[in-house]
């Protein structure tokens, strides 16, 4: 294993963070890049990360890595020293507002434009030149910040990859995925190995955060080359919500990495017998089905309902309470669906979303995400 740090751009004097990522195997296969904490704050992954790094030890060790591993133990340098009055804040760099998992620059276009007199019939060439050119690209973006430098590192080590997994974690939830549609047929098995509940997939879900950067690029450049040229849905990129933030476990981090490890054993990436595609827990639905639960008045919040249950249009799903007026308010599911995630404080603001419920019918359009 190779470990390369990574310095950011200084934001002051005397002061430099570095990223630091652990290579392992060769380069000339199929290529899997795995991140965790890229909102600083949520440890799950950063867990699972760290029991990944002693099983890849292992493999490679007994030389059974057959591709390349690129593990990132920890994405988020910046987030992860944020605190303010003993309260970790990785969600958003406290400099510009912004959230360090949204605003990944897109090369599609500039990238298409440089490549097209090389590109012909054969998709394996195609898919290698292309890979080239985007990591030259992304590799040479220009940066004034030290969260630009933090996002064209994490690309540039990622932008290349066959597979890449974003370790994440919501407030409380069961184990879900976010991938892009195309990357659906991929995904499907690797929803299958983590035992997910559900993923959520759209076709760019707005803001252009980092999962679909690495993977847009693909159906973005078949659409580009309106079928000129043979362009494979070559990254399959999904942001894996490890549970909830406080499912920080030996036991959960354990199998997790385990299973991870077993969906790169199925995909190649690790020598021995290949592992049985276990069976499906979960199913895919559309981001733009996954209905935010708000609250409209402020007030003490009691959830009625577990994550992980099945509810119908209608079912109260908690009850806001006012303490001043004793009123309370009764918030209900409005689709049939999974209440999947809900959030871990239990005292409510107006307009506050508080959970959410996964319906099978697309009923939201535009930006899709959360901040």
């Amino acid at each position: 294993m190779q470990i390369v740090r990574h310095a950011l751009l200084s934001p002051a004097p005397g002061t430099q963070r570095e990223l630091v990522s652990l290579h392992y195997g060769q380069a000339g296969g199929q290529k899997a890049y795995v991140q965790a904490s890229l909102h600083g704050d949520e440890l799950p992954g950063m867990l699972v990360a760290h029991h990944l790094r002693q099983q890849l030890d292992a493999l490679e060790a007994a030389g059974r890595i057959s591709g390349e591993i690129v593990l990132v133990p920890m994405a988020n340098p910046i987030g992860l020293s944020q605190f303010l009055l003993h309260a970790h804040l990785g969600r958003f760099e406290l400099m510009s507002g912004e959230n360090f998992n949204r605003h990944y620059p897109d090369h599609v276009d500039a990238v298409a434009a440089s490549v097209e007199p090389q590109l012909g019939a054969d998709a394996a060439a195609n898919v290698a030149i292309l890979r080239r050119a985007l990591k030259a690209a992304v590799l040479a973006t220009p940066v004034d910040t030290e969260l630009q430098s933090l996002r064209r590192t994490l690309m540039g080590l990622s932008c290349d990859a066959d597979i890449v997994l974003d370790l994440h974690c919501d407030a409380q939830a069961v184990m879900h995925l976010y991938a892009e549609t195309p990357c659906w047929p991929d995904c499907e098995p690797l929803a299958r190995f983590l035992g997910a509940r559900l993923t959520l997939l759209a076709q760019d879900s707005g803001d252009s955060p980092f999962d679909e950067a690495c993977s847009r690029v693909w159906w973005k450049w078949g659409r580009h080359f309106g079928g000129r040229f043979p362009i494979p849905q070559a990254c399959l990129s999904a942001t894996v919500e490890l549970r909830g933030a406080t499912d920080v476990t030996h036991e959960l981090a354990a199998a997790d990495a385990g299973n991870i490890v077993d969906f790169l054993r199925w995909r190649g990436l690790i020598s021995g017998d290949r592992p049985a595609l276990p069976g499906a827990v979960g199913d895919a639905r559309p981001l733009a089905g996954s209905m935010p639960i708000q609250a409209p008045l402020p007030g003490a919040l009691v959830f009625l309902k577990e994550i992980g249950s099945e509810v119908q249009a209608g079912d109260v799903l908690a009850h806001v309470i006012d303490p001043v007026t004793a009123q309370v308010t009764e918030l209900k599911s409005p689709v049939d669906g999974l209440l999947f995630a809900r959030d871990f404080l239990r005292f409510a603001n107006a307009g506050m979303r508080v959970a959410k419920v996964a319906g099978r019918e697309a009923l939201r359009s535009g930006k899709l995400l959360g901040a």
